[in-house]
């Protein structure tokens, strides 16, 4: 299969460059090894409401995310955060009104961020789309570059000019063969940038009534007992079903070993901090993302504690003469590791594709 310019990620970096690519009539194909889009974005139903399970904040200022809303004319609303915080110190005991609600102004889309991720998969043409096509390897010709991808247990080759990888550094530098293989430094370079949130695990409980807020709480909680370390309000812009999701502070390792555990200890966890009322949720489901391979790899189990310096290293900036870019939102020089992030990797990406002429 010949085309100008493969993408490989249907994550929002890749789907947003190929809706970028789609409208300026450049020909393209994106690839998606798993059987659905959104990468790090998952929106899921839960009780008969809708929760991020991935990422859910964005904030005022980033344009780009703020454009992409307007766009699609989705209703957004700031993170719930009225109320008192609770405070959980290492022994257990807990204190109210101890702290500030640390997500303020942090802005969420109603319906969950799978509205986006929807909106412009279902934008692009039905031809230039594959989902459960998996990138085994990528070989430099004269005239561009052959990529090797395993669909329903065989083998598909493309041929393009260029190719963008919207996925994770870490994960291409283990999952990638590449021919001639990349200059040591750029394997290095690869597997030394953090995937953001790659090793978070993520819990959301889900309620008939906002029972923290009618304690007079915001939902916000920061814990040094755990499981859950830092827990904020999940609920939707209007009416129910009511949410409070939680971050997994168990390692990734150890969250493995005692998978069964967890959960019961997080619904114990909730009800030490807002009341009894929380013994008894609608549902709860545990989202482990350290789990997915697509998403980490082993080296993203060891705890991020501050929020890596992101965008392309020098080496990385040229692969293969500019026929290779790379494209998550790590690679984002201002926003590295957020959804703008993976928006302003998508037009750093088309700007390399299509570059302006001198005026």
């Amino acid at each position: 299969m010949q085309t100008d310019v493969l993408i490989v990620g249907g994550g929002l970096a890749g789907l947003a460059l190929a809706d970028q690519l789609a409208r300026a009539g450049t020909d393209f194909q994106l690839i998606e090894a798993r059987d659905q889009f959104g990468g790090r974005i998952l929106t899921q139903t839960i009780a008969g409401g809708t929760f991020d399970l991935g990422p859910a904040w964005f904030w005022p200022g980033q344009p780009r995310i703020e454009a992409l809303v307007r766009r699609f004319d989705f209703p957004v609303f700031e993170q719930y955060a009225s109320g008192e915080l609770i405070y959980q110190d290492h022994t257990g005991a807990v204190q109210r009104g101890h702290g500030f609600a640390s997500m303020q102004g942090s802005l969420r889309l109603d319906g969950g961020l799978d509205r986006l991720i929807d909106s412009l998969a279902s934008g692009l043409p039905a031809d230039r789309v594959m989902i459960s096509a998996r990138l085994i390897s990528l070989t430099r010709q004269p005239d561009g570059i052959a990529a090797s991808v395993e669909r329903s247990g065989s083998a598909t080759e493309f041929r393009a000019k260029r190719v963008v990888l919207a996925l994770p550094p870490r994960v291409i530098a283990q999952t990638v063969r590449f021919d001639p293989a990349l200059e040591p430094e750029q394997t290095k370079a690869l597997a030394g940038i953090p995937t953001w949130m790659a090793g978070q695990a993520k819990i959301v409980a889900v309620y008939s009534a906002p029972h923290w807020r009618q304690a007079g709480l915001s939902g916000d909680a920061m814990s040094q007992r755990g499981p859950m370390v830092e827990i904020h309000d999940a609920s939707p812009r209007l009416g129910g079903p009511y949410a409070l999701f939680g971050f997994v502070g168990v390692p990734p390792d150890t969250r493995a070993a005692h998978a069964k555990e967890i959960v019961p200890l997080a619904l114990a966890q909730l009800e030490t901090l807002f009341g009894p009322a929380m013994a008894t949720p609608l549902d709860i489901v545990l989202k482990d993302w350290a789990t997915v391979p697509e998403v980490a790899t082993t080296q993203d189990h060891a705890a991020v504690t501050h929020h890596p310096r992101y965008g392309l290293p020098p080496q990385l900036r040229t692969i293969w003469d500019g026929a290779l870019l790379l494209g998550s939102t790590e690679t984002g020089a201002e926003f590295g590791g957020f959804l703008e992030g993976a928006l302003e990797a998508a037009e750093a990406c088309a700007s390399a594709l299509h570059p302006r002429s001198p005026d």
